[in-house]
């Protein structure tokens, strides 16, 4: 304990920090610790209650919201990392919490090793949304393999769920989607690709490209 004592000092003394330096940055290193145990305990709680596998390893910082529909899949992999309070996101304000949502028995939410969230909305009705490992997905993205609503008529739009217009979504390993992503139902976005900040992706995404824009389009190869 006194050695560390002792390099802390040396650092405060080497960097030149202020007393009101130290302050901020203590802060900041207490709310982003506590947030983060508090919310692994009550995210690992929940996944428990509610029937969510978590991999080890898998970390909340702030609140999560897990909802389950009987019969249907949430699956966390190893190392799983989610950002739910804006003290912890480092590039924007957190709109809300992250959610995994199933609303039927066939509906799956299927999250890879290694994948980052930050306040995702990830809602699968009724088929499969499907995450690679080492994907990050940027503030306030969106993710839903549905709808929710008929689209025509008009009129009946609040009465016709449209379930057989559901379509499963596939993201790849190593998957980047930037903040503020839209992705529709039926797309497969290939491993490696980057989708830039506020795209509404509806369509399919090569592997190892550059989209940007809604809809998104390809605008280069990546090297």
């Amino acid at each position: 304990m006194g050695g560390f004592i002792t390099k802390a000092l040396r650092k405060v003394r080497e960097e030149g920090l202020t007393p009101r330096d130290i302050v901020s940055y203590g802060c900041m290193a207490v709310h982003r610790n506590a947030s983060c145990l508090w919310g692994t305990v009550r995210m690992r709680l929940k996944a428990a209650l509610f029937g969510v596998r978590l991999g080890h390893g898998c970390e909340c910082c702030g609140p999560i919201i897990l909802q389950r529909w009987p019969g249907s899949r949430i699956e966390l992999g190893r190392g799983v990392g989610i950002i739910s309070s804006s003290r912890r996101c480092t590039s924007a304000t957190i709109h809300a919490p992250t959610r995994l949502r199933t609303f039927a028995g066939s509906a799956a939410i299927l999250i890879g090793d290694g994948v980052t969230m930050n306040g995702t909305a990830i809602t699968a009705r009724s088929r499969t949304i499907r995450i690679g490992r080492g994907t990050m997905i940027g503030p306030n993205c969106v993710i839903t393999d549905s709808d929710f609503h008929a689209p025509w008529p008009p009129e009946t739009r609040l009465t016709t769920p449209a379930f057989e217009r559901d379509r499963d979504v596939t993201i790849g390993d190593n998957v980047w989607l930037g903040m503020r992503c839209i992705v529709l139902k039926g797309v497969t976005i290939g491993d490696g690709a980057i989708v830039a900040a506020g795209s509404v992706v509806t369509r399919d995404v090569p592997p190892a490209t550059l989209v940007a824009g809604t809809p998104a389009r390809v605008v280069r190869q990546l090297p």
